[in-house]
């Protein structure tokens, strides 16, 4: 028996990408899963692929920027499954531009996506989560860490995430609260390369790439997905990917001119 076997999870942004990647190895290994997206056509594709692992499955349409659904999402969770074993917040954006260009509503934006849609949902979740000792998931990025050029507000709203996973991790976990921070490279997608092309006018040509042109290869989100749920049974703290990079952090922390240095060699362009 899994330990996910009868265990009920919730998953934002779950209609695509690494969200879908992860209700799928939830219901693979006999979680009942509810995903939530705006998107409600993705959303049914999604639920009705879910549904064909032979687990119970429930599309929610919401905005997790929106304190009424966040709420909302976990009401409903509760109501149709009776408690909430995980919430894996797949939910965000990233962006392109130069950062003197990028203004305040700019990151004001990014920062409601990927950050205090992070709060929201993990807020409306405490309770029942606190009540089953279970997990709470925010996935954030290399640049939760590191910022990298030519992102715009992406590292700004992404770095937030940190600080208030270990706030979590300080105040919680000795009630029983698991947090995950996960922290990956540029994940594959089937548009990488070109889905920033409008936002990346007059940049480097590698400010369109994942990542911005940093040198890595894609992540199989199939594999973070699994890999995610391994920490979660682990009841691990972070998860770094490529795990090297935690390299790059304590450096950047420790000399920022030697970590500005090795970004720069890493960074196409």
């Amino acid at each position: 028996m899994s330990y996910w076997t009868d265990k009920v999870a919730l998953v934002t942004g779950g209609s695509a990408g690494l969200g879908l990647a992860v209700a799928r190895a939830l219901a693979e290994r006999g979680a009942h899963v509810a995903i939530a997206a705006r998107d409600e056509a993705r959303l049914r594709q999604a639920t009705d692929l879910l549904l064909a692992h032979g687990q119970p499955c429930l599309g929610l349409a919401a905005d997790v920027t929106r304190d009424a659904d966040c709420q909302s999402l976990v009401a409903q969770t509760l109501e149709h499954f009776g408690r909430l074993d995980a919430v894996v917040h797949c939910a965000g954006r990233s962006a392109r531009g130069s950062v003197a260009d990028t203004t305040a509503a700019d990151f004001a934006e990014l920062l409601e996506i990927n950050f205090l849609s992070a709060v929201r949902v993990s807020q409306s979740a405490l309770a029942p989560l606190r009540l089953s000792r279970g997990h709470l998931v925010l996935i954030g990025s290399l640049a939760s860490h590191a910022a990298a050029k030519h992102l715009g507000p992406y590292p700004a709203s992404k770095f937030p995430l940190a600080a208030y996973a270990q706030q979590l991790r300080l105040e919680l976990g000795p009630e029983g609260l698991h947090s995950l921070l996960v922290c990956p490279g540029p994940i594959r997608r089937d548009d990488a390369g070109t889905r920033y092309d409008q936002q990346a006018g007059g940049l480097p040509a590698a400010a369109r790439q994942p990542g911005g042109g940093v040198r890595l290869k894609g992540i199989d989100p199939n594999w973070l997905a699994a890999r995610i749920l391994r920490a979660c049974e682990r009841r691990e703290k972070e998860i770094v990917v490529p795990a090297r990079a935690r390299l790059l952090f304590a450096i950047g922390a420790l000399w920022p001119t030697l970590g500005d240095w090795i970004v720069n060699r890493m960074t196409k362009g």
